[in-house]
């Protein structure tokens, strides 16, 4: 009588063990999928603020010859394609720098 509680008792201590190995297992999986998440965010991080530099050098050499042409030709609305610059400029900041990240999180 005692070796079918024992042989009972193994055969649910080797369940467990598996259980156990299994979680593990899932447990490993998903830490290595959060760490590939978050190598792929700092990678889009860190592409942003490059293209933010240039995106900036772009904007102001913009900004500097429309306004020289406007200038020199006496015509305010050469200044007009600065308008969108400005947004792109703005958003591709906010990208780049975390706050829109953070206010689309929350």
């Amino acid at each position: 009588m005692g070796f079918v509680f024992s042989k009972s008792m193994n055969e649910n201590l080797k369940a467990q063990q598996e259980f156990m190995l299994m979680n593990s297992r899932l447990q490993l999986e998903r830490q290595l999928l959060m760490q590939n998440q978050m190598r792929e965010r700092q990678t889009v991080h860190a592409w942003t603020r490059e293209f933010l530099k240039y995106l900036g050098m772009f904007f102001g050499l913009a900004a500097v010859g429309l306004t020289a042409g406007a200038i020199k030709k006496k015509q305010p609305g050469i200044l007009l394609p600065i308008v969108p610059l400005i947004f792109v400029f703005a958003y591709q900041y906010d990208m780049g720098y975390g706050t829109l990240l953070q206010r689309i999180k929350g």
